[in-house]
């Protein structure tokens, strides 16, 4: 009788560095860059667009590799991230090191070619990312706040990288993202809670799976939707939102806010799973009807 046959893939040189800069992350990341860039520019240039896709993206896979070399005895203790690449062993502190300071070069390089202010709040991303936000994860729950600035900083580099200005309309895109992060977070930090326990992060407002968590987490989505819809009453600039798109807006949030009462009623990892998907549909859908928006009316 023959012995069944077994697979033994081991991760190739490109899933190692496609995880070492987290490239869906980055690519996200790229797209609302992106998306800013369109609402911002009144002719676009796509010389822009393409510095904009690839300086972003070489700016948050340098903001990743670093993550990883500091995390990497903390990475190894967690079912989700023993297998990167660093706190797995297959690829060397140095390697890393090296990858995560070129593209850090690169990054600000290439934003600095769009304009001076892009390549700014790009280098301002990276520091925080590295050098406040991860330190910190280990220490507060504060360090989702951190980490907020940095993860709200791309939409609203595309419009700087777009008109080279920093106003209420990028101070608005900023604003959007930022306050979404915290239910989009909190909820990956309830379904990984016992994962993220064992690495010593605390990624929750109270540190715990509670009602008092749920709760912050339901009014900072209620809270981000109301956000959303500032530009329709027509107080940010440029950036202005027509009913009919607010409208969607509106139903896109209070789909995020359903999960988030889900979340508060059943306190579950299901649950919280729920809200973190419609949460990554919510900024997606947003980017897109705003984009839209402006293009159609």
């Amino acid at each position: 009788m023959s012995k069944p046959i077994t697979s033994t893939v081991k991760p190739s040189i490109i899933s190692d560095f496609k995880e070492i800069t987290k490239m869906r992350l980055a690519l996200s990341v790229v797209f609302s860059s992106l998306a800013g860039y369109l609402l911002g520019a009144e002719v676009v240039n796509f010389q822009t667009l393409i510095l904009l896709a690839f300086g972003g993206y070489f700016m948050v896979g340098a903001s990743n590799a670093f993550n990883q070399i500091i995390e990497r005895d903390l990475d190894a203790l967690m079912d989700r991230t023993k297998n990167r690449p660093v706190a797995a062993g297959r690829m060397s502190v140095n390697v890393a090191f090296t990858i995560a300071t070129i593209f850090t070069i690169l990054g600000i390089v290439i934003l600095y070619i769009i304009n001076p202010q892009t390549a700014m709040f790009g280098a301002i991303s990276i520091f925080l990312y590295t050098c406040v936000y991860t330190p910190l994860k280990t220490k507060t729950p504060l360090s989702v706040f951190v980490g907020a600035i940095p993860g709200a900083i791309p939409f609203m580099l595309g419009w700087v990288a777009a008109t080279d200005d920093f106003g209420i309309e990028p101070g608005t895109l900023f604003a959007i993202q930022f306050f979404w992060q915290f239910p989009h977070f909190w909820a990956i930090g309830w379904f990984l809670y016992e994962d993220y326990k064992k690495g010593g992060f605390f990624m929750l407002p109270t540190g715990k799976q509670d009602k008092a968590t749920a709760l912050q987490t339901l009014m900072y989505s209620i809270w981000t939707l109301l956000v959303s819809l500032i530009p329709a009453f027509g107080f940010t600039g440029r950036l202005y939102l027509t009913p009919v798109s607010a409208i969607i807006v509106a139903v896109l949030g209070m789909g995020m806010v359903y999960f988030a009462i889900q979340l508060y009623k059943k306190m579950t990892e299901k649950a919280a799973k729920q809200l973190m998907l419609a949460s990554v549909s919510y900024i997606t859908l947003l980017q897109i009807v705003y984009v839209l928006d402006k293009f159609i009316r």
